[in-house]
């Protein structure tokens, strides 16, 4: 029996959640609205301030779904009341962002500067040259807009400069060995 899937997801005050059709779901709070399409054979019930993820058959594929169907509902109701964050580091000398507008700025060592616009329930925060702060309620966006923050200049294992999530620890090389 899956341990995650038996778990049943308290709803806090002030969030609503919606059980539609085809299992469709949609979870209201203060930071916004999620609604995601869960796998139609997962069986979810609202019960009170709780709801409920029930499996219909002990398959291996209804096994697999249970927990994440119980983690993918959870993920948005503390995405509304709470939100994610994923902070970035950036290593290098000259290598800097800044918050310009509606997006960011980053200077990497490219000849050009390299703008990425805000999208959709994502905010950027810019406490300093060095660090980025991206926050939203959607978990799954936020760890893809942090990702492609990274890619733009991934950390390299010698001297370490790059664009590194803050909790990430880089394998380093030693470089020449010389006679």
């Amino acid at each position: 029996m899956s341990r995650i899937g038996r778990k049943h997801i308290a709803i806090p005050a002030g969030v609503e959640v919606t059980l539609g059709e085809g299992n469709v779901v949609t979870v209201k709070g203060k930071n916004g609205t999620l609604t995601q399409t869960l796998h139609p054979d997962m069986i979810i019930k609202k019960e009170g301030a709780e709801i409920v993820v029930e499996r219909p058959s002990e398959d291996k594929l209804h096994k697999s779904l249970h927990g994440l169907t119980r983690t993918l509902i959870n993920n948005m109701v503390v995405g509304v009341t709470d939100g994610f964050s994923k902070t970035l580091d950036i290593v290098g000398v000259g290598y800097r962002a800044q918050k310009t507008g509606n997006g960011l700025t980053l200077n990497l060592g490219y000849s050009h500067p390299i703008v990425i616009d805000e999208i959709k329930g994502i905010t950027f925060d810019v406490p300093n040259s060095n660090q980025i702060i991206v926050k939203g309620a959607d978990k799954q966006v936020v760890g893809q807009v942090a990702a492609v923050i990274r890619s733009k200049r991934p950390p390299e294992p010698y001297h370490g400069k790059g664009v590194k999530y803050s909790d990430e620890k880089i394998r380093r090389k030693s470089g020449k060995a010389g006679k």
